[in-house]
């Protein structure tokens, strides 16, 4: 058996495609889904991040409000940008690009964004909401997962999934929509970690194994069953001569011999990372349908 590849490239994109068609409708009602970005410091990959954001933005016509701070802005400064889009009608949701400058307290920054304008999902509030199954917006991440899953034909009601890696960016909100008592969830889920013992008697049993554990080769062939749909959330830097770059991407499965006993299997990169951007416009398309008072699933 040779696993399917789940392409995220091509199902993000079809997703931007059905976000674009919904925002031109939008317009036509006087709706303009508009997301405030907050880049603080000069950090490569932030602003690298950033500006795909705003890229993918424009490409389905949100409105977006960029500020790039200097590295030396103050906790005051930051607080008072972000109470601003609090109160603007036009920024439907707000992100803070992560990390910020260690000078400043990112739990209070998260905390002031108002949990309605909340799109990326980290808001205790949004949290508290998920955990218990209420209407709330959805991490980036594990949301895109889902929607790989689904948009790949794979079955996650009543699936057995281990989940390796216990963060609160991955792990622990995707075990959480997983096994809530709804469509397109109701999976019995096992969060592994670096403390689990023998970490293979648990994989082994799985049908659906997610690999967010941030370490090359976590998941490896002889740790999975054949026919498992295996999601490799891991994007690691590994030394590279033969590259120009002088390193190559890598995910926390071991592809090439995972892949010949996986039914499915995401490759990295191009997995999941290309939605968790689309993820991102997806809840703020939802936030200004939600402002406008339109309800929304």
């Amino acid at each position: 058996m040779t696993a399917q590849i789940i392409d995220g490239k091509q199902v993000a994109a079809d997703m931007r495609t059905e976000l674009k068609v919904e925002v031109a409708k939008l317009k036509e009602q006087g709706i303009v889904p508009g997301l405030g970005v907050i880049l603080v410091g000069e950090d490569p990959a932030s602003q690298s991040y950033v500006t795909a954001k705003e890229r993918a933005c424009e490409n389905i016509g949100i409105y977006s409000d960029n500020n790039r701070l200097p590295a030396e802005t103050s906790q005051e400064e930051l607080m008072a940008l972000v109470e601003k889009m609090n109160k603007d009608s036009k920024i439907n949701g707000i992100l803070v690009q992560l990390p910020l400058p260690k000078a400043l307290n990112e739990a209070e920054v998260l905390l002031a964004i108002d949990p309605a304008k909340d799109v990326d999902g980290f808001h205790p509030i949004n949290v508290g909401k998920m955990m218990v199954g209420e209407k709330a917006f959805l991490p980036c991440t594990p949301h895109g997962i889902i929607q790989l899953l689904l948009r790949s034909g794979v079955t996650i009601e009543g699936a057995e999934v281990v989940i390796v890696g216990r963060s609160n960016i991955v792990g622990k909100p995707l075990a959480n929509m997983l096994i809530q008592k709804k469509p397109n969830a109701n999976a019995t889920v096992t969060v592994c970690h670096t403390r689990t013992k023998n970490l293979p008697s648990h994989t082994k049993r799985a049908d659906i194994v997610i690999a967010a554990a941030g370490r090359p080769n976590t998941v490896t062939a002889d740790m999975v069953k054949e026919g498992v749909v295996v999601i490799d959330v891991g994007v690691n830097r590994v030394e590279d001569a033969t590259k120009k770059k002088g390193y190559r991407l890598v995910g926390d499965v071991d592809f090439e011999a995972v892949k010949e006993k996986a039914s499915f299997i995401t490759p990295v990169p191009g997995g999941v990372g290309p939605m968790t951007i689309t993820m991102l416009l997806y809840n703020t398309v939802e936030s200004a349908k939600r402002a406008a008072g339109i309800e929304v699933a």
